[in-house]
């Protein structure tokens, strides 16, 4: 059963190079949770396109059956977002990976991040990011 179009959402995903399908599936998981949303609620992610080679993230989208838009750190950098980094600035171009593409891709703004930035390290010391984003009704 398909939750009511208020309930959809948009996720904004970064994680580590090489990071494992598990520790990014835990992390989407514990930051739906915290909102009480699951993952019937997710319309579809986004996240940089230097990520779209991401075996880890390929494969979550894939089984949860999410199209995944992918971003360039110049379309990011431009999207205010509450939570900006300069350590990902230096590493990726952008100061905003998971809440700019998130907010991006549900045609929002910082204003409709249910999870602004949601952070996980898994067991095996990999980082995930996680933002939820309402989908802007003029995106639905």
């Amino acid at each position: 059963m398909t939750p009511p179009s208020s309930r959809r959402v948009i996720l904004g995903l970064g994680c580590d190079r090489d990071t494992p399908a598990a520790t990014i599936d835990t992390a989407i998981l514990q930051a739906l949770a915290s909102v009480g949303l699951t993952p019937a609620h997710v319309q579809a992610a986004a996240s940089i396109d230097k990520k779209s080679d991401e075996v880890g993230l390929l494969d979550v989208c894939a089984r949860y059956g999410w199209d995944c838009a992918w971003y360039s750190a110049a379309q990011l950098k431009h999207v205010a977002v509450p939570n900006p980094s300069a350590v990902v600035m230096k590493y990726v171009g952008t100061p905003s990976v998971g809440e700019a593409a998130a907010i991006l891709r549900a045609g929002g703004s910082m204003d409709d991040l249910l999870v602004e930035k949601y952070k996980y390290r898994g067991a095996d010391g990999k980082h995930a990011t996680v933002s939820i984003c309402k989908i802007a009704p003029q995106m639905q």
